[in-house]
């Protein structure tokens, strides 16, 4: 056998030996694939189909294509030497010249991204790559679903260009708009330099400006305050000559004060006179005014001519004006004039009726005398007083003694009335015991237990509840008394320290409230306290008349004589009581 025969035989040996390991491989492969397809192609059903089915015919024919190109390509491989043969690794690895292109720069690869797309979807360079690698047979199902997967990856290829295109539009916009946002703020940062730069002028100015006015404030200030202190010297003057004025009216009252009823009443009268005869002529003076005044604007009124309605209007609130300036002048002058005629009422006052001191010394002298008379006499009305207040004390302590004495009497017989009747009543409820066995049922003993029933059913609805079912005393009672045991046992289960706790509470409870009690009783005796003591100040002061009485030697004090009797008496009473009541 020739070289060329081994090597082919060589050669179909290793191709078999790969075939059928690949076979087995593929055949899983192909059962895993052919499950994901129909899941996808069961997917890809609810889409819209984008492909067209060939007719059977052009599958056929490519199929009858391939056998031949496979024949020929096994016929080519047997008569190639053995040192140009190449392996299936070296097939899949190798690269036409076409595919493979120098490296270009990254600027030129953006450029030609769209170009390099092209390439790769021309069907020369899909060949190309694919040449001389196994192909396995596929249904046709298999090979349109691989067909819709690649023309959906491109499909979203696209979409991502697209994308891309757009995003790098936005980019570049983006970017524009920045250009122009550092323009705008460039520009304003040099406004603003400027406007800092003028607002520093201002403010220099307004600096100035302010001390220039800090300067007339502190001017204006010290005149005030000269002007204040000028004020005040005027006023402390003032307020001396009104103390000067007010002692002299007090002196000008009291000389009025002594003189003669009928010198006062013909100078009360000279007065009335002098004040009317003033009045007719104020009101003279007034009635001159108002007629000058009317004189003044009727023949303004009377050149001007008639004016539109606008015109009236405006006329008529600057007439109303000047009548209201005209008035307020007009008051002012009235105002003036009263002072000055005050002032001359007060001048014409200063002719006094008393010219020489002698006058007043007399009339004091007259004063003195009388003063004495009366004081006389007011000293001898005191003594006559002090002496009967002096009696009427001595009758009122007799009589205040005697009613003590007879309030005690009337006290103890009340006392030892209400004793016996109690022996009384004791002694016939034994009679009865003694004479019947058993009480009878008399009006008193009833109200007596209903009073007790009430009592019972108080504190059974306090402790248990209502009484709904007209339970008996008795039964009520035994009911409250097993209550009571239950809450005693629970109280002797709970914890010491709980229990100690709550009586430490009870009993604090109890103390606050009797603090509050007498808080409440002092507060009330305070408050009367203070209500007597503002009595004792808003009542007029006793003045004391005359001397004080004086007793050569003071009587002696009565001593109660304490009736032993009684307090024997009383002893035997509680005594009694004591061993032979029930």
């Amino acid at each position: 056998m020739s070289d060329s025969n081994l090597n082919d035989i060589v050669t179909h040996r290793s191709t078999n030996a790969t075939s059928s390991q690949y076979s087995e491989e593929d055949k899983a492969s192909r059962k895993s694939h052919s499950s994901s397809s129909k899941k996808k192609y069961s997917s890809a059903l609810n889409l819209v189909n984008p492909f067209k089915m060939p007719p059977d015919s052009d599958i056929f024919l490519l199929r009858d294509k391939e056998k031949q190109k496979k024949l020929k390509e096994k016929l080519r491989q047997r008569e190639l030497k053995v040192h140009e043969k190449t392996t299936y690794t070296s097939r899949i690895c190798f690269r036409p010249a076409s595919m493979i292109q120098p490296p270009e720069t990254d600027s030129e690869d953006e450029e030609d991204a769209d170009k390099t797309v092209a390439v790769k979807d021309d069907p020369q360079f899909t060949i190309a790559i694919t040449r001389d690698r196994h192909v396995e047979k596929e249904s046709l199902s298999e090979y349109i679903a691989k067909k819709r997967e690649m023309f959906l990856v491109q499909y979203s290829l696209g979409v991502k260009r697209d994308e891309m295109r757009k995003l790098e539009e936005i980019a570049q916009a983006e970017e524009k708009k920045l250009e122009l946002a550092e323009q705008y703020l460039e520009e304003d940062a040099a406004m603003f330099d400027e406007f800092l730069k003028e607002n520093d002028k201002n403010s220099v100015e307004a600096i100035k400006i302010a001390e220039t006015e800090a300067k007339l404030k502190m001017e204006k200030v010290n005149e005030i305050k000269r002007i204040n202190a000028q004020m005040m010297a005027i006023k402390s003057e003032i307020s001396k000559y009104e103390d000067t004025l007010k002692e002299y009216q007090l002196y000008s009252n009291f000389l009025e004060s002594l003189i003669p009823t009928d010198i006062q009443e013909a100078r009360i009268k000279e007065k009335l006179k002098k004040k009317e005869e003033k009045l007719k002529e104020k009101e003279k003076t007034q009635n001159v005014r108002w007629q000058t005044h009317k004189s003044d604007s009727s023949p303004e009124q009377n050149t001007l001519s008639p004016p539109s309605g606008r015109l009236k209007l405006f006329n008529k609130g600057m007439e109303k004006k000047k009548s209201t300036d005209k008035d307020k002048k007009l008051d002012e002058m009235e105002e003036t004039a009263l002072n000055m005629n005050d002032i001359e009422d007060s001048d014409e006052e200063l002719d006094l009726y008393f010219t020489d001191p002698q006058q007043l010394l007399e009339i004091f002298a007259e004063l003195e005398e009388q003063n004495l008379s009366l004081i006389q006499n007011s000293q001898e009305t005191e003594e006559a007083l002090e002496e009967m207040k002096h009696t009427i004390k001595a009758t009122k302590i007799k009589m205040e003694t005697e009613t003590k004495t007879l309030k005690e009497q009337i006290d103890r017989l009340q006392a030892e009335i209400q004793k016996e009747e109690a022996k009384a009543a004791d002694l016939k409820i034994k009679a009865k015991m003694f004479n019947y066995g058993e009480f009878k049922a008399d009006d008193d003993q009833e109200q007596r237990l209903a009073e007790l029933n009430k009592k019972v059913e108080e504190v059974y609805r306090s402790c248990i509840g209502d009484n709904e079912a007209n339970i008996s005393t008795l039964q009520m009672l035994t009911n409250i008394e097993n209550r009571l045991e239950e809450l005693f046992e629970t109280i002797e289960t709970m914890p010491q320290d709980k229990v100690e706790a709550a009586e430490k509470a009870k009993d604090k409870e109890r103390r606050q409230k009797m603090r509050e009690e007498k808080l409440e009783l002092l507060r009330l005796h305070q408050e009367e306290r203070v209500k007597k003591a503002l009595e004792r100040a808003q009542a007029e002061p006793k003045k004391k008349t005359g001397k004080r009485l004086v007793f050569r030697s003071e009587p002696p004090m009565l001593k109660k004589k304490e009736d032993e009797g009684a307090d024997q008496t009383s002893k035997e009473e509680e005594e009694l009581m004591y061993y032979f009541s029930w």
